[in-house]
């Protein structure tokens, strides 16, 4: 499927990128320098890096679009995501869509969502007789919601927009089929079909895991579903561990319980592992790895110092304390476990904004060249991309997925 076309892809930028870098503090500066000189230790060595990243503002920040190019170009070798944004990636990862009132075309009030709204997915006609050959659509509603008035704006893709919402909920039952055939995960199979420059796409291209955590199953209706049906738990997360162990650098990119996600039952060093390891299961350790976290939040930057000064994270842990009275902030479970590591480093800051400056550097630095750059969505240059992402990055095709399902299954 085709989106509309647009300008060419925004060129890099680098005046932008010096002056986003100056408006930070010198600490964060700091920081940015430090998580570049680990990623492209790590790279030079051989080493591999991952990304645990959430939805929301990865989305409409470019950032996930950016990791597709990272994993494109060899400097990300791995990454954990949400059920929506597999979901979104489906659906080409940010939308054009024209929100119209829902009582204007005469939906019932209970099954509009909060606002009342209604939206159609802007396609081509190409498209939409696509789409038609694959699933009924209903073309009168169709054409009440292309000639009723409305307002057209860019979001997260398919989701609540008509028909690729509602297409990508049918469909995620088959993408469910085809993993359980193969014994695939239902993200590598979407892959198969979904754009290149999206992470599952850029994922299944160059054989690099791109996979839902336990805690960031739920989201994307039918889908995070299908997702979750499509492994067992035990699995799920016997192949979130593997992806952290073989990495000598994480990078956590707005995402919550993160704890439960980088020491959780297989971990040892601060996680629920001790048990496992104990009846002979597969585990790993932390210990000595380095955990980059994006996050606007500087009560993790008090926890982290507080950590390094006087161990009192741990302090609090061996004698059973409360730690949000300990340290008079709203204590986030991540703060624990990532206070705790030696190697663990905060970049308190926007992740729009930080993402391209280290993405750049780390390129730079490694002699590599992006066919891609993300930038901040509050800048003309993130205006730009945005319009770029919502015209380019093209929704899943079910004829390329069906098609590597074919060899995958005369493979097997």
């Amino acid at each position: 499927m085709t989106k509309p076309t647009s300008p060419s892809e925004p060129a890099v930028d680098r005046d932008l990128l010096r002056d986003l870098e100056n408006s930070f503090g010198p600490r964060t500066r700091e920081r940015i320098a430090t998580a570049v000189e680990r990623v492209v230790k790590a790279k030079r060595s051989g080493g591999k890096v991952s990304v645990v990243t959430g939805s929301g503002p990865n989305l409409h920040e470019g950032v996930t679009t950016l990791i597709a190019e990272l994993i494109r170009v060899g400097v990300i070798d791995g990454v954990t995501t949400s059920s929506a944004v597999v979901g979104h990636e489906m659906g080409g990862t940010l939308d054009r869509v024209k929100r119209v009132s829902g009582e204007t075309l005469g939906i019932e009030q209970r099954l509009l969502p909060h606002g009342g709204h209604f939206e159609l997915t802007q396609l081509e006609d190409s498209s939409l007789a696509e789409l038609d050959s694959e699933t009924s659509l209903d073309w009168e509603l169709i054409h009440k919601l292309q000639n009723a008035p409305g307002v057209e704006i860019i979001k997260a893709a398919g989701n609540l927009g008509y028909p690729m919402g509602l297409y990508l909920e049918r469909l995620s039952t088959e993408i469910l089929a085809i993993a359980r055939e193969t014994g695939k995960p239902f993200e590598e199979v979407a892959g198969w079909g979904a754009d290149e420059r999206t992470m599952i796409g850029a994922g299944s291209r160059r054989g690099i895991p791109v996979i839902v955590t336990i805690p960031q199953l739920v989201g994307s209706g039918r889908v995070g579903l299908a997702i979750g049906d499509s492994l067992s738990v035990t699995e799920r997360a016997r192949r979130v561990a593997g992806i952290l162990e073989e990495s000598e650098v994480i990078i956590e990119s707005g995402v919550a319980l993160a704890q439960e996600i980088h020491d959780g039952p297989f971990e040892t060093h601060t996680g629920h592992g001790l048990w496992a390891a104990w009846d002979g299961e597969p585990t790993y350790s932390l210990q000595g790895k380095s955990l980059i976290r994006i996050d606007l939040d500087p009560n993790l930057e008090k926890v982290w110092e507080a950590e390094r000064k006087g161990g009192e994270v741990q302090g609090a842990i061996n004698q059973g304390l409360p730690k949000t009275k300990l340290f008079d902030v709203p204590f986030r479970m991540e703060m624990s476990g990532f206070a705790r590591l030696s190697g663990s480093l905060p970049i308190i800051g926007d992740l729009g904004a930080v993402w391209p400056i280290l993405a750049l550097k780390v390129a730079d630095a490694l002699d590599l060249e992006l066919g891609f750059l993300s930038y901040p969505q509050d800048t003309a240059r993130g205006k730009a991309m945005r319009e770029w992402i919502a015209d380019h990055v093209a929704p899943i095709s079910r004829r390329k997925m069906m098609e590597q399902s074919a060899r995958t299954e005369c493979a097997v």
